[in-house]
């Protein structure tokens, strides 16, 4: 399980992970996440989020947060972070309210 990410690179694959739970991502979702992370960042992180199963997309990301000790602040800013993807489009659908009460027991 490769999860020896640059900070960028976490961020990108859990905001990405989250603007595509429910299979597709808006534009606006897109833009969001551009705005947080470069776009080599985002597009080398896009399709390892979207070749890997659900399962492997919520393993890699809680195996990154229990490496890294993250601290509670850290942790704070990462669960606002998906919250602005979840909002980016104005609508939070039924599947993004399941992976983001997932991603904070995840994230803790």
């Amino acid at each position: 399980m490769n999860t020896n990410w640059t900070r960028e690179e976490f961020l990108a694959y859990v905001l990405l992970y989250a603007a595509h739970c429910n299979y597709f991502e808006t534009k606006e979702e897109e833009n969001y996440i551009l705005s947080v992370v470069n776009k080599e960042t985002y597009h080398k992180i896009h399709t390892e989020v979207v070749v890997d199963s659900d399962e492997d997309n919520l393993n890699k990301i809680q195996h990154y947060v229990n490496e890294h000790k993250l601290s509670q602040e850290d942790k704070e800013s990462l669960i606002r972070e998906i919250k602005k993807v979840f909002f980016a489009d104005g609508y939070v659908d039924v599947m993004e309210k399941k992976v983001f009460k997932i991603l904070q027991k995840i994230i803790g």
